[in-house]
């Protein structure tokens, strides 16, 4: 591997971590190391999300098409969940990984509470757009 090639895949490394340490701290991702979702800290993500615009602005004219590509991307990825995470949106469901067997059955759905057949308690809604 040449000193070039080296240095662009360390390159792409540091903008996951910073991206990837963002999200952790906006809630949107779980901590690699115990699996949980952190408690939010929105000022600390702020700090990281700068330090990938800083160098967005640093790196200007000097990276190649994929290694500009991957921090735009990484950059809108943070901002947008920043934007969500002040407006205290909750974060999108994560896709559950593919099971790791190919043969291994997905995992059964949930039980739902049998109805109970009071139609009564039910309330029903309807949407009036002003006809009579």
């Amino acid at each position: 591997m040449s000193q070039a090639e080296m240095h662009t895949a360390m390159f792409a490394q540091m903008v996951m971590q910073l991206a990837s340490t963002a999200l952790m701290l906006m809630g949107r991702v779980p901590n690699p190391m115990t699996g949980k979702m952190e408690k939010t800290d929105l000022e600390s993500a702020r700090m990281f999300i700068e330090q990938l615009e800083m160098l967005e602005v640093k790196t200007k004219g000097n990276l190649g098409a994929e290694e500009q590509h991957l921090l735009k991307q990484n950059l809108m990825t943070v901002r947008m969940a920043f934007v969500e995470a002040v407006k205290g949106a909750k974060p999108v469901e994560a896709a559950k990984p593919a099971p790791a067997v190919a043969n291994e059955a997905p995992p059964a759905p949930e039980a739902k509470p049998a109805d109970s057949g009071d139609d009564a308690a039910k309330k029903k809604f309807t949407k009036n757009y002003g006809t009579p």
